[in-house]
């Protein structure tokens, strides 16, 4: 049986004025300096590697990461620049030529996740972090407590992101998975319930103490983690999530809001439906994001942005 493919959701939201974002940034990156207190595991590990644009086919790059990870396994810091493929159907194509590929998590095992590194790709795998999904294998392990309304998907529905003594063995545990199989980070979804309407009194602080959780669980398995659209609190978690994933910013005008992740030195992976190239590359490219164009069933088509000129700078 075949699950359904994700897009962006509809949003219900006030976005934060760029401005206020752009104002914040000074005290955010100071904050990417820190070590912040939230891994279950001790240990400090680092990695480094190719930086910003390397060319396609290349081993992915990983920059200076540091965080709190499991024994002898270095937390992956992608770079500005790196290409990237997001396919959520199967097979995996992994004939693309990019540097990092997005992958479902569930679907693929580790023979998948090896062949991609042998390759010299990055592998991220995509966890549905805040929606329960009826389809899964561990669906059954959420009490009926935890779930909400339709997110509008077949066979989703929102979680109780407040409820984080439930969540979080049945998220850890498809971490733990993730990391076993190989992958080098986390595509946590649906992390902005409380924008949205979940059938719970969902706020602002509740969805920040999740997506932390998240950042934690993801480190203590040396595993890198993305922050996933939740654009209105990118100052605040800039600093534990390690890259972005972006759906449509240049659609919705909010591309500008992810600029501190490329001052952090970290990638944002951004990808548009509607727009053609012509229309959202210049603009997210001068920006530092990676950038294509995608089906929105997700399939392995891609229509990457053009590698910026040297010349321009």
């Amino acid at each position: 049986m075949g699950k359904p493919q994700r897009t962006v959701p509809v949003r219900v939201r006030t976005l934060l004025g760029v401005a206020a974002l752009l104002a914040a940034l000074p005290a955010t990156l100071a904050g990417c300096t820190s070590n912040p207190q939230i891994s279950k595991a001790s240990n400090t590990a680092s990695a480094t590697g190719t930086g910003a644009g390397a060319g396609a086919g290349t081993t992915a790059g990983t920059g200076t990461a540091s965080g709190s990870a499991s024994p002898g396994r270095a937390i992956w810091q992608p770079k500005p620049g790196l290409t990237w493929q997001w396919q959520l159907t199967e097979p995996v194509d992994t004939s693309v030529d990019a540097q990092v590929y997005d992958i479902d998590g569930t679907e693929n095992g580790a023979a998948v996740v090896s062949a991609l590194h042998a390759a010299g790709r990055k592998v991220i795998c995509y966890v549905n972090a805040g929606a329960d999904e009826s389809f899964r294998p561990d669906a059954k392990r959420f009490p009926s407590s935890v779930i909400g309304l339709s997110n509008g998907w077949p066979g989703e529905r929102w979680l109780d992101v407040r409820q984080l003594r439930v969540l979080r063995p049945i998220i850890a545990a498809r971490f733990e998975d993730c990391a076993h199989k190989g992958f080098d980070g986390i595509e946590a979804d649906n992390v902005d319930g409380y924008q949205n309407d979940s059938g719970f009194p969902l706020t602002a602080a509740d969805q920040l103490a999740f997506n932390r959780m998240l950042a934690a669980l993801a480190h203590a398995d040396g595993l890198a983690i993305g922050l996933k659209n939740d654009l209105d609190q990118v100052p605040e978690l800039l600093p534990i999530f390690d890259f972005a994933v972006n759906e449509q910013c240049a659609e919705y005008s909010e591309c500008e809001v992810l600029k501190p992740f490329v001052v952090a030195g970290k990638a944002v992976f951004h990808v548009e439906y509607d727009l053609p190239l012509s229309e959202f590359c210049p603009q997210t490219t001068a920006l530092g994001l990676s950038s294509m164009r995608k089906n929105t069933s997700l399939d392995a088509p891609r229509w990457p942005c053009p590698a910026a000129d040297p010349a321009q700078g």
